[in-house]
């Protein structure tokens, strides 16, 4: 279980936490795979070789069969992905984007996100299966869902549409996300 680095004796410092199940969050391993459910559903992930889960009193602790380089690599990740789905079905996870720039706007049609980011046309978006997408105004989305990873993805691709530039700012940013501006070209004024 321990690895040697730089002559100590080491474990994956994240593998070994041990993860604490909320009331109502029930974990199982099912063949190859971990399964999570919850209130808000259900989620499922492939195990990997090498690596244990073990599941005893409301704690989870994930556990290494030996010290081969890959095994090592999957520890700290399973323990992450289980947490990531624990958390998930017990609250969920939601990104907050705004928008930022004269005429930038956000509106939902349906289950459509439909943008206007001062191009010739209307950008649209059709929230994915286990996705929310709330405008709660004009500039301001937010991606709610179970799943850590969609929620980023959908949000990460949402902000690809007009990612802010580093001049005036203006874009699609994350909520707090700061923006290194750039100063503009000094020889410009006369």
């Amino acid at each position: 279980m321990l690895r040697l680095v730089g002559g100590v004796a080491r474990m994956s410092r994240i593998g070994r936490k041990p993860i604490t199940l909320p009331k109502g969050v029930d974990v199982s391993v099912k063949g190859e795979r971990i399964v999570v459910k919850g209130s808000k559903g259900e989620l499922s992930t492939h195990m990997m070789p090498g690596v244990n889960l073990k599941i005893e009193g409301g704690v989870i602790n994930v556990s290494r069969e030996n010290d081969e380089k890959q095994t090592r690599a999957s520890h700290g990740l399973i323990r992450a992905l289980v947490a990531n789905m624990v958390t998930g079905v017990s609250e969920g996870f939601q990104k907050t984007l705004e928008l930022v720039g004269v005429g930038y706007r956000a509106q939902m049609q349906g289950n459509k996100l439909v943008l206007s980011l001062g191009y010739s046309h209307p950008v649209e978006l059709e929230a994915p299966a286990g996705i929310e997408i709330v405008v709660e105004n004009p500039v301001k989305i937010v991606v709610k869902g179970i799943d850590k990873q969609a929620v980023g993805q959908v949000s990460a691709v949402i902000r690809g549409y007009r990612p802010p530039e580093p001049y005036h700012g203006k874009g699609i940013r994350y909520g707090g996300e700061q923006i290194i501006r750039k100063a503009g070209k000094a020889g410009a004024r006369k």
